[in-house]
């Protein structure tokens, strides 16, 4: 009897053993096949579709073709501002957001935006996601996280009047990119027209709005060549983006399948998609300022000087909307900081 029983228990213990195997197995051909809906909000033309073709294809081979993806560009699936919304509802399985878009919903990522903080867009891509992983848990719980990333720096851009001091924002009408930014021009004396970045060519021409925070890049990319004249060539400040995931998707995933996911939702991943980008956009400061017509202009030390003044309570406004959320302002950005540092990315 004891030694059936010692035999017994061996065998339940192989067999524990080989399911333990099974479930850590690579996608196998047993795993259904997922089919992804991947959404974004600017042109096919734009270096974004390619990151997503890279990164859709490679998670369809780390998962022996049982999870396929479809990229669907231009606001197909939804309007720009409504694509963490889209990911938390499964509309779409996953979507890059701005999280600047609405302004206050999001205040830890916000730190990301303020200005003279990131220097450095590549090294700036691996600090801001290194960073904001552990917050992206209470702060974007409604979404699988997957990762941040960041633009090369963006500066002014404007139409009928060069901006060299934050005094010449004073009644100008300005499509901010994101929330700090509204705040910012709010600040010195501006009005703030919202609109998506693919938008920005039309509330230009129309006159509704008369100058633009864009990276370099995007400006020929997206047809702001045309409306504009006159460029400041000082790096001012950055603006965050996620790659989010349908929390419904992922949890019906296989155990394998959820980990290819996983290993996709890095740091690393968040550079290798997004560093071309911003190789992208700093090629554009050489390309605008081969175009006729236009003035890229730099600004003095005094002058940068000023604008780094003039942002200064804006620091403060991001403080005040940290503590809301009960966590310490001075340790997250101490924290930002240092993970800017570790990357050589600080202003």
């Amino acid at each position: 009897m004891h030694q059936h029983h010692a035999k017994h228990r061996i065998a339940t213990l192989v067999a524990s053993a080989g399911l333990a195997v099974l479930l850590a197995a690579p996608a196998s051909a047993q795993d259904k096949t997922i089919d992804l809906k991947l959404s974004h909000w600017v042109p096919p033309t734009h270096p974004l579709q390619k990151a997503m073709q890279d990164w859709g294809s490679s998670v369809e081979k780390a998962s022996n073709g049982t999870i396929k993806f479809k990229i669907y560009p231009s606001q197909q699936l939804g309007k720009a501002f409504d694509h963490y919304d889209m990911a938390r509802d499964g509309i779409a399985d996953l979507t890059y957001v701005n999280p600047g878009y609405q302004p206050g919903r999001f205040p830890i990522i916000a730190a990301g935006e303020l200005p003279f903080l990131v220097g450095d867009a590549k090294g700036g891509i691996r600090a801001i996601d290194a960073w904001y992983r552990k917050y992206a848990a209470s702060e974007m719980k409604d979404v699988k996280y997957c990762f941040s990333f960041i633009l090369d720096p963006l500066t002014w851009h404007s139409k009928n009047k060069k901006i060299v001091l934050p005094s010449d924002i004073k009644g100008m009408k300005v499509r901010p990119s994101q929330g700090t930014v509204a705040a910012w021009v709010t600040l010195l004396g501006g009005s703030n027209v919202q609109a998506s970045a693919t938008e920005v060519r039309d509330v230009m021409e129309k006159g509704v709005a008369e100058a633009v925070t864009f990276p370099w890049g995007s400006v020929p990319l997206l047809g702001v060549d045309k409306v504009t004249k006159y460029h400041m060539d000082a790096p001012l400040h950055t603006v965050t983006f996620q790659w989010l995931m349908s929390p419904k998707t992922y949890a019906a995933m296989s155990p394998a399948q959820k980990k290819v996911i996983d290993d996709h939702c890095t740091t690393e991943w968040a550079g290798r998609f997004a560093d071309p980008w911003a190789t992208y956009e700093r090629a554009g400061l050489e390309k605008v300022k081969a175009l006729p017509g236009h003035e890229v202009y730099p600004i003095t030390a005094e002058q940068l000087g000023e604008w780094r003044k003039s942002a200064e309570p804006l620091h403060k406004q991001w403080a005040d909307a940290v503590r809301k959320t009960g966590n310490d302002p001075d340790v997250v950005m101490q924290e930002l900081k240092n993970s800017l540092a570790q990357y050589k990315a600080g202003y």
